[in-house]
């Protein structure tokens, strides 16, 4: 299994799939998030997600009344490492030009701008389709797990 390169600064983006592997603590992607959480925490850089993120990984915790899940959810969200960036008319026009120029979805289009308009070093999912941004410097978590 391999591992991440993490920046020495600045912020690295977590889109949902990263963001729900570590709070459900599913592995193996949470054996490689790890050091995210444990480096961000240290002070070495800041996690930044969309607000988007908060929506997504919220749903299945509330459909199924997960209370403690949610918590957690929100714990993280609080955390002074982690910041969620709201999704400004800017941003939006911005997500609508990677719509039109990648072909991503309209969510997956907005993760990349929050990622670039937040001049994030590192954006990690597990969601090959990212990689079709070349301003947006990915990690895909499965490609580490070979």
């Amino acid at each position: 299994m391999g591992s991440l390169t993490l920046p020495d600064s600045g912020s690295v983006y977590l889109d949902s799939s990263a963001v729900i592997y570590s709070v459900e603590r599913i592995e193996p992607y949470l054996t490689v998030m790890t050091p995210v959480w444990e480096q961000a925490e240290a002070g070495q850089f800041t996690i930044f997600c969309s607000e988007l993120v908060l929506a997504e990984t919220l749903v299945q915790p509330l459909r199924r009344e997960l209370r403690t899940l949610e918590s957690a959810y929100r714990n993280v969200f609080a955390a002074p490492d982690v910041r969620l960036i709201p999704a400004t008319r800017r941003l939006w026009e911005d997500c609508a030009r990677l719509r039109a120029s990648t072909g991503l979805k309209t969510a997956d289009a907005l993760h990349a701008a929050t990622a670039i308009q937040a001049g994030c070093a590192l954006f990690i999912t597990n969601d090959a389709d990212f990689r079709r941004v070349e301003a947006l410097p990915t990690v895909v978590l499965d490609d580490l797990l070979d």
